[in-house]
């Protein structure tokens, strides 16, 4: 099949994805991460080198949005809360997982820290910082040219920002938006000339950006248009298509012994630290916490594109992660959201007043 025949399937199965989201009321990632995997396994087919390209860009562009969503004001505030329950929902799975692979499956150490690094998906910037531990990372002029960009850019831009969007911002050709992609693609052209990923960098950009698109929040919403519509279907196609469902099937069992072995931990670690910190929605935090989706992808292509993991091993952890998003998620939401509550709360005061209406 040529490009653009693969090209014009995937941008039909883009819509067809975001059109059952709605109905169904299901993250439109899952639909096309489950999109991507029937459509690659229906068709044979291998992922081409622009969708590579273009899944590359748009992983490191959710990271930096997802950087830019951080309330610091508010972290500050409740960074005790923040940092106790993150590290132990992401030290609890990486520590059972990471053993489990190892001891359990046979996988070799670094198969194993990919596993635990997939299936615990807290932090970014722990995910980052042990994936380089793999030696991956070999080129010193490489890592200091990064290095240096790096500071100069988070510390640089936002003070840039102010002037730049004033200047040229509010545009039909959103030059804010083409001045946030050139520096993200230029810090993965640095971590491809050391070895290494712009990940990291790209999330702390967003940080750094933050507090300004607190006071922008059109130039926010409209980046999030460009990376929603045309970026990110892709990275999740892409991730769907590099999964087997022969490996899936012939693993079924590892699948299951994969999300015990994420969500045990999880569910044990975070829920007594949730009940404490977020009461009464203790439950609801546990769920959600564990979920994991982006981030897993990003660690499971990694560790198969730099050929750590091979494919049937991708496929048992992106099966995982799809699983781990589904699974709690809809049970949070079907028994344990706050908004549920608080309207099971408004009929049991409501139902006493048009009693008394009736009556009058």
């Amino acid at each position: 099949m040529s490009d653009i025949a693969v090209a014009a399937l995937l941008a039909g199965t883009v819509l067809v994805a975001s059109m059952v989201s709605i109905e169904i009321g299901l993250s439109v990632a899952l639909i096309e991460l489950f999109g991507g995997f029937v459509v690659g396994n229906a068709f044979s087919l291998d992922v081409p080198s622009w969708l590579t390209f273009v899944g590359s860009f748009a992983g490191i562009v959710l990271t930096f949005l997802a950087g830019a969503e951080v309330d610091v004001p508010q972290f500050r505030r409740e960074w005790k809360a923040s940092v106790s329950i993150g590290l132990v929902s992401f030290a609890a799975p990486f520590v059972v997982v990471g053993l489990l692979c190892y001891y359990g499956l046979g996988w070799n150490h670094r198969q194993a820290e990919i596993g635990g690094l997939a299936l615990s998906t807290t932090s970014l910037a722990v995910v980052y910082a042990v994936l380089v531990e793999t030696g991956l990372n070999r080129d010193l002029v490489g890592k200091r040219i990064m290095s240096a960009t790096f500071v100069a850019v988070i510390v640089g831009l936002p003070r840039l920002a102010p002037w730049f969007f004033g200047r040229y911002g509010d545009r039909v050709i959103e030059p804010e938006i083409k001045l946030v992609f050139a520096l993200l693609f230029l810090f993965m052209w640095l971590g491809d000339r050391a070895n290494s990923q712009a990940a990291l960098p790209a999330f702390v950009l967003g940080l750094a950006m933050s507090n300004h698109y607190v006071q922008h929040r059109k130039e926010q919403e409209r980046m999030r248009v460009v990376a929603f519509a045309f970026l990110t279907p892709f990275f999740f196609l892409k991730g769907g298509m590099n999964v087997s469902a022969s490996a899936l099937w012939t693993n079924l069992g590892v699948l299951l012994l994969l999300f015990v072995g994420k969500m045990a931990p999880k569910l044990g670690g975070v829920y007594p630290l949730a009940r404490r910190f977020t009461a009464p929605h203790g439950a609801f935090t546990t769920l959600l916490m564990s979920t994991g989706l982006t981030f897993g992808t990003i660690t499971s292509l990694y560790g198969l594109n730099a050929g750590i993991i091979d494919r049937t091993q991708f496929s048992l952890l992106i099966g995982v992660v799809v699983l781990s998003a589904i699974v709690p998620t809809a049970i949070a939401q079907r028994w344990f959201s706050p908004r549920a509550g608080r309207e099971r709360d408004w009929e049991e005061v409501g139902a006493p007043s048009a009693a008394t209406e009736t009556v009058s």
